[in-house]
């Protein structure tokens, strides 16, 4: 009888015996660890880059690009002369608008009003002028801009390897003027140049260093040394 008794409490106790609950494992992401406060996931290995070879390439080095140069500031003050390429524009009017070359008698050439004096006058004026000429039984109220598109040129004599007449280039001095005449010639005097200059007041004749800043339509003389 106390057997059985024993075995049947046996029994009941294995089967009032409950399973240990499961542990509840957290997914480990980016949102799931801001919600819980757990640790996040580690980040991604760094990609490899590989060359052709499938062998590991090296650091790249950063591509560092140049800034453009900065636009050619005209003179607002540059007095005009013959040789001078102007771009004229007509606001509205295609016709007049267009490249125009100072001539020898130092005006420029224009549809409907002829020929206007550009010689010593600064391209603000000159555009005055024209505004002037075409308001004249023309245009009711044109609009007029000038502006230099290429300077007359210069000239270089004497001792260099090719004497002659180049095109300007802002500031440009007389060593550069040199340069692109081909250089000095063996028998040039190199620290001194004789430098002839013609404005409104007239034309002066200067010796110079060759860091002496040139003007449109100057005349350079290389002279030669004497020992």
């Amino acid at each position: 009888m106390l057997s059985v008794a024993l075995l049947t409490a046996l029994a009941l106790s294995g089967c009032m015996r409950r399973p240990a609950p499961a542990a509840m494992v957290r997914p480990h992401n980016d949102l799931d660890a801001l919600a819980y406060g757990g640790p996040r996931a580690a980040a991604p290995p760094p990609v490899v880059r590989r060359d052709m070879r499938n062998r590991p390439s090296r650091t790249a080095v950063p591509v560092v690009y140049a800034a453009p140069p900065p636009p050619v500031v005209h003179d607002p003050a540059y007095r005009l002369d013959a040789g001078d390429r102007l771009r004229i524009v007509v606001y509205g009017q295609e016709g007049l608008t267009n490249t125009y070359l100072v001539d020898a008698g130092g005006s420029i050439t224009m549809p409907l009003i002829g020929a206007v004096a550009a010689r010593g006058r600064t391209p603000a004026e000159l555009s005055a002028a024209i505004a002037a000429r075409l308001r004249n039984g023309y245009i009711r109220e044109p609009y007029v801009a000038a502006e230099v598109e290429a300077y007359r040129p210069f000239f270089i004599l004497g001792e260099v390897a090719a004497p002659g007449q180049y095109p300007f280039v802002p500031n440009m001095t007389a060593e550069s003027a040199v340069a692109i005449a081909g250089g000095f010639s063996p028998r040039a005097k190199r620290d001194r140049v004789t430098l002839t200059h013609t404005d409104a007041r007239g034309t002066v004749r200067l010796v110079v260093p060759t860091t002496t800043l040139l003007s449109p339509g100057d005349t350079v003389l290389v002279n030669e040394r004497w020992f």
